[in-house]
């Protein structure tokens, strides 16, 4: 996996990303249509795809979810002029690790990018096994206590990952929109709380109580991890 693959369709902003990024030494391909898109994707494997909704000839929601399905392991952001709440739920839904509407700063383009891969290049094994639970960061996949396969969105990911690297200590709601949402002001520590929900309900599917995520009243979450590979 490497770069960046862009897929803009309107020619000033593609090429003026495509130049930006790869002056901050980013190999990038720009892409102006899905049907280029699904081309670069397949033989360049992206590490990272910018992608825009309206394009000519098809829909940059459904064409992140064809992306998606060939491989979970890249980072997808949208950019796009829709500030439509909805359709931005409907991204991150897919496994955006943000939305970002236009227009846009380039530096706030970056310094989003730079947060995200920092999050996402946390030094933690593929896999971890905990009793009968199973994380799959890789793939972006977690097996529960019944064998069951359990996707995971970007944002649950970099949750799981903060509080698994934190684990026993006490992690605050803030300090987790500061690490995954950095400067986004679209979620609220009732964000937080929601994604957590379904981390535990995957916690809670071992009696034995391998991995348990704690509420810490007024303040956050806290890990433990009872037993492990």
């Amino acid at each position: 996996m490497n770069g960046i693959l862009i897929v803009e369709d309107e020619p000033n902003l593609g090429t003026t990303l495509n130049e930006y990024l790869g002056s901050l030494g980013h190999h990038c391909a720009l892409a102006t249509t899905a049907t280029k898109a699904r081309d670069l994707f397949s033989k360049q494997s992206p590490a990272i795809v910018l992608m825009d909704i309206g394009l000519p000839d098809g829909n940059g929601l459904d064409l992140a979810r064809e992306f998606r399905e060939q491989r979970k392991d890249f980072v997808l952001l949208f950019l796009s002029a829709l500030n439509d709440p909805d359709i931005r739920v409907e991204g991150l839904e897919i496994g955006a690790a943000d939305y970002i509407t236009k227009p846009f700063a380039l530096k706030e383009l970056t310094l989003r990018l730079e947060r995200i891969l920092a999050t996402s290049e946390m030094p933690l094994p593929n896999i971890i096994k905990a009793g009968p639970l199973e994380i799959h960061f890789s793939s972006y996949e977690l097996i529960d206590a019944h064998g069951e396969t359990i996707p995971l969105a970007q944002k649950e990911c970099a949750i799981l990952k903060l509080l698994f690297l934190k684990q026993g200590e006490a992690v605050t709601r803030e300090d987790i929109l500061n690490q995954v949402w950095g400067s986004d002001k679209f979620p609220s520590e009732r964000t937080v709380d929601n994604y957590i929900v379904k981390l535990r309900k995957w916690c809670e599917s071992d009696s034995t109580q391998s991995i348990t995520i704690h509420n810490i009243r007024g303040v956050g979450y806290k890990m433990t991890v009872t037993s492990g590979e």
